[in-house]
C-alpha cells in the first residue's frame, strides 16, 4: 500500500511540475530558473546527507545519483544565470 500512495504521489508531482512549466511565459523562465539554484543546492544538501547514510546499498545509490543530477542542475542554472546577466551588459565597455 505505501509503494502504491509513493507512486500515486510521484505521477501527481511529474503532470503538476509539467503543468506548471508549460504555463509559464518564455520571458519569465530563464529568471525563475536562475532563482531556483538555492532550492537545488538545498536539495543537493539532502541528497549528500541520503548519500552519506549507510542503510543499504540502495540508499547509498540512490544518494550519489541524487547528488549528481542536484549538481548538475546547480551548475546550470549559474551557466543559464551568467549568459542571462551577460545579455544585460554593455559590449561597449564600462562607462564613467
Amino acid at each position: 500500500m505505501t509503494l502504491l500512495i509513493a507512486l500515486t504521489l510521484f505521477v501527481l508531482a511529474v503532470f503538476l511540475g509539467l503543468e506548471l512549466i508549460n504555463k509559464v511565459p518564455a520571458t519569465l523562465h530563464t529568471p525563475l530558473m536562475s532563482g531556483s539554484n538555492a532550492v537545488s543546492g538545498i536539495t543537493l544538501i539532502g541528497a549528500m546527507v541520503s548519500a552519506g547514510t549507510d542503510h543499504s546499498t540502495l540508499t547509498t545509490t540512490l544518494g550519489f545519483v541524487a547528488v549528481v543530477l542536484a549538481t548538475i542542475n546547480v551548475v546550470g542554472g549559474f551557466l543559464v544565470t551568467g549568459r542571462m546577466l551577460a545579455m544585460f551588459t554593455s559590449k561597449r565597455g564600462k562607462r564613467s
